[in-house]
């Protein structure tokens, strides 16, 4: 079996932002610190849900930097390098091999998009120029294109394609994936509601956007099912399955942006353009639900 980069939950981090559009490298450190003191396993850095298709190559990789020093090695960091240019996800990945990163994060070509023959040979090339664990991304929902169980078959054979991020919300097609692909590929859940059904099937984890605001909560059901303790792993996901809702109200990152600001954790709600603020009813769904759970919010 190939050495897992973690298993349990690890977290998607938001970029918090002022509200000009800056980086807010302070709450960005203490929502590192929170995330660390609540046993979250692992940190992704600038993927989707850190809002990086709006981020310059710079920024991108500043934040990257900055996320593995204050990260001081106590969880790995994966790097969110991928694109859809082949080439320029492969000058990202080495600089962020450079930077420290335990691992990249590679999302499916979108837009432009490309066959299951020409994915195989995307992300093989990645891997073999960087030569370091990579993690395959698969959200149709965003990119317009699914790898197909397969596909999934014929990346695994990598030596350094170690996992998949599965999103396409098809269990039939996960549970055909890891029959085909043995322990030669980690799956981790890219979605919160299918961390135990995922997990259960022989998943090691999550990649959440959840436990962004709820780390420890996180951990807590993925190691449950991980245990083979599915009573807890149930009873974890019944109390919390209205806030994986509550953070699905609006496009990702919006909704649990405007939850950690709820929550006081960070310092605005801003999301950079074109993603936008909450409607004013979602947001008073989504505070609804957090006074449900007795959280603390300013409105």
């Amino acid at each position: 079996m190939k050495e897992l980069l973690f298993s349990g939950a690890g977290t998607a981090l938001i970029t918090p932002f002022d509200k000009e559009g800056n980086i807010q490298w302070e709450d960005l450190e203490q929502l590192i610190e929170f995330q660390i003191e609540n046993g979250i396993d692992a940190i992704i850095a600038c993927g989707t849900t850190g809002e990086a298709s709006t981020m310059t190559a710079e920024e991108r990789l500043k934040a990257i930097e900055f996320i593995i020093q204050k990260a001081r090695g106590r969880v790995p960091v994966i790097a969110g390098t991928g694109t859809n240019n082949t080439k320029n996800s492969v000058e990202l990945s080495l600089k962020a091999k450079e930077l420290g990163a335990d691992g990249l994060l590679l999302v499916t070509p979108y837009y432009n998009k490309t066959s299951q023959k020409g994915l195989a040979e995307h992300y093989s090339y990645i891997a073999d120029s960087v030569k370091m664990p990579c993690i395959v991304y698969n959200v149709p929902a965003r990119t317009g294109l699914n790898i197909q169980p397969a596909t999934y078959q014929k990346l695994s054979k990598n030596p350094y394609i170690v996992a998949a991020k599965e999103a396409n919300g098809d269990i039939s097609s996960v549970a055909r994936t890891l029959a085909l692909c043995g322990d030669d590929l980690a799956v981790y859940s890219g979605d919160d509601s299918q961390t135990l059904p995922i997990i259960a099937l022989g998943g090691k984890g999550v990649i959440s956007v959840f436990s962004n605001a709820f780390p420890r909560e996180m951990h807590d059901l993925a190691m449950a099912v991980l245990n083979g303790d599915l009573p807890t792993a149930r009873k974890l996901n019944r109390e919390y399955i209205d806030l994986f809702d509550g953070f699905t109200l609006d496009v990702n990152p919006i909704p649990v942006k405007e939850g950690l600001y709820q929550m006081g954790k960070i310092g605005t709600d801003f999301c950079r353009m074109p993603l936008t603020t909450m409607a004013e009813e979602n947001i008073q769904k989504l505070i609804s639900i957090l006074k449900n759970h007795d959280i603390p919010v300013i409105e």
